[in-house]
């Protein structure tokens, strides 16, 4: 019998995949707590899990202004690097190829969890209502946010550009930037949150220009073949809004093809929810004006995914929380097996339980 494509290596630009099937960015809360860096369970979590095509890891911030949920990983300092070395090195070891996502989470964060208790930042003061993060005392509202001054955003540039030096050090073979989930770069994108008058607001073309910027700046540092990014189109996630997305997305994807990127990952309708979007301005239109490799996510199971890449609509399928309790999944995928359901007690900070002590398939047969 032919191996169906999904399981066959493929070139997500400069990185080379033992199939198609990608861990996608899952945040578990357990980075050490003075240090923000990942620790030994990390680097079980992640090499139980290296039968991925691709990881993506959870998100690190790329600065101490970037974090916005407690014990989340860095990648900014030189113990966080070290440590993520003793991760890619454990990962490769195993024949995986891993990929950190950088995250700053821009207005969705708590002021316990910033240097000197300052606000979040954001590309205009509106307020998340609603919106909760997660932070020593539980699941908290998140703080009211200031607005970036123009010059200050040569500052983050910076940040980016060093978080990607410092992935390259730690032996990532590429990162993915977060641009999704309405996080700082989603907010610039969306005129629900982007309320500026300088050249980053107003006109579609403004509110894509921080994107592209980042884009550029991560690329030209470590290659556009090793430079992945992920966009929410049609989710609202994080209190997230746009009168018109698919005419921003149009734009932003269109923009995207002069960069040569390793690959484009897509929410494809609400995150971690329905997939929705308007009819004839959606995900197919979208996916259909980049060039690249796309990575298709949400709420994929076997044959949704099986037939996504075997059609072309999509040349990898993300998956998440199976991730979390199969960390064999596509040993799983390949041979039809049933998948385990994950505790949701454990997702969130916490130890080894829920992290690492998800059997593999043979280990969770009976003798």
């Amino acid at each position: 019998m032919t191996k169906p494509k999904l399981f066959t290596p493929f070139a997500a630009g400069d990185i080379a995949l033992a199939n198609r099937v990608v861990m996608a960015p899952l945040t578990r809360n357990r980075a050490e707590h003075e240090t923000l860096a990942p620790t030994d369970l990390h680097v079980t979590y992640y090499t139980q899990r290296a039968g991925a095509g691709l990881i993506v890891t959870e998100g690190a911030q790329i600065s101490p202004e970037g974090q916005g949920y407690l014990d989340t990983p860095g990648i900014y300092s030189e113990l966080q690097v070290e440590r993520w070395r003793k991760v890619t090195d454990a990962v490769h070891a195993a024949g995986g190829r891993i990929a950190i996502q950088l995250w700053h989470v821009g207005r969705v964060s708590h002021v316990s969890l910033l240097p000197g208790g300052q606000a979040p930042v954001a590309p205009s003061a509106v307020p998340a209502d609603g919106v909760k993060t997660f932070t020593a005392e539980g699941f908290t509202d998140v703080s009211a946010p200031r607005a970036l001054e123009t010059a200050e955003i040569s500052r983050i540039l910076g940040d980016y550009r060093k978080a990607a030096a410092n992935a390259m050090a730690a032996g990532f073979d590429g990162v993915e930037i977060h641009g999704a989930n309405g996080y700082l770069i989603d907010q610039f994108l969306r005129d629900g949150t982007n309320r500026r008058t300088d050249g980053y607001g107003g006109l579609i073309e403004n509110r894509c220009r921080f994107l592209f910027e980042v884009v550029e700046t991560v690329a030209d540092e470590i290659g556009a073949g090793r430079t992945g990014l992920r966009l929410s189109p049609f989710s609202n996630a994080n209190g997230i809004s746009d009168s018109d997305p698919f005419a921003v997305f149009s734009q932003a994807i269109s923009g995207l093809n002069r960069f040569g990127l390793a690959f484009l990952h897509m929410v494809e309708g609400q995150t971690g929810g329905p997939r929705d979007w308007p009819e004839g301005r959606g995900i197919p239109e979208l996916r259909a004006m980049f060039e690249g490799p796309y990575i298709a996510n949400n709420g994929y199971d076997r044959a949704s995914a099986l037939a996504a890449v075997e059609s072309g609509a999509a040349d990898m399928v993300a998956f998440g929380r199976p991730f979390i309790s199969n960390p064999d999944l596509v040993e799983r995928l390949r041979q039809g097996a049933g998948l385990a359901e994950p505790n949701r007690e454990t997702m969130y900070g916490g130890g080894a339980e829920g992290l690492i002590d998800y059997p593999a398939l043979d280990a969770a047969r009976p003798a």
